[in-house]
C-alpha cells in the first residue's frame, strides 16, 4: 500500500519540478502576456488589424515612437500600416519581456524588447508599455516604443 503512495508523491514532485510555474503570475498578468503573444503572432502574419486588438480603441490611446506622440487608435493604426506596409518592412517580431508589474488592480505596467527580423535589414528596441483594465479588458493605453 505504502508504495503506490510513494509513486504518487514522485510523480506529483515531478510535474511541480517540470511544468511552468504559473501559479506566481496572477490571472490579469497571464491574459497581458496573451495579448503580447497574440499581437505577436498576428504581426507575423502580416495582420496589422489583429495585433492592433491589444490597444485601446480610443481618441486617448498615446503612442510614443521615434516620430514622437500618436494620440488616438485609428491615427496610430495609419502610422504602422505607413512605416510597416508590407510583409518586407514587417519582418518577423520577437517581445521579450524585462519585467510585467501590477500598479493596481486597474494597471499593469510592461517592459520588454522587441526585434524585427527582415529582409530589409533587423531593427530593434524597447518598449514599455501601460495596460489598463477598462471595461473587464486589458488593453494598452500607453506604448512607449524606441
Amino acid at each position: 500500500m505504502a508504495r503506490p503512495i510513494m509513486v504518487s508523491v514522485v510523480f506529483s514532485l515531478l510535474l511541480v519540478l517540470l511544468v511552468p510555474d504559473l501559479r506566481g503570475q496572477s490571472r490579469a498578468e497571464q491574459t497581458i502576456r496573451s495579448i503580447l503573444d497574440r499581437q505577436t503572432a498576428a504581426w507575423n502574419r502580416g495582420d496589422l488589424e489583429s495585433f492592433m486588438i491589444g490597444y485601446w480603441e480610443s481618441d486617448s490611446l498615446m503612442y510614443i515612437g521615434k516620430s514622437g506622440v500618436t494620440y488616438g487608435y485609428a491615427p496610430t493604426l495609419a502610422s504602422y500600416h505607413r512605416n510597416y506596409g508590407d510583409t518586407a518592412r514587417m519582418g518577423k517580431l520577437r517581445f521579450d519581456l524585462i519585467q510585467v508589474r501590477r500598479l493596481s488592480p486597474r494597471y499593469f505596467h510592461v517592459v520588454g524588447k522587441w526585434s524585427l527580423k527582415r529582409s530589409a535589414g533587423d531593427v530593434g528596441g524597447h518598449y514599455t508599455l501601460l495596460f489598463r483594465k477598462i471595461r473587464g479588458e486589458w488593453v494598452i493605453v500607453s506604448d512607449h516604443s524606441s
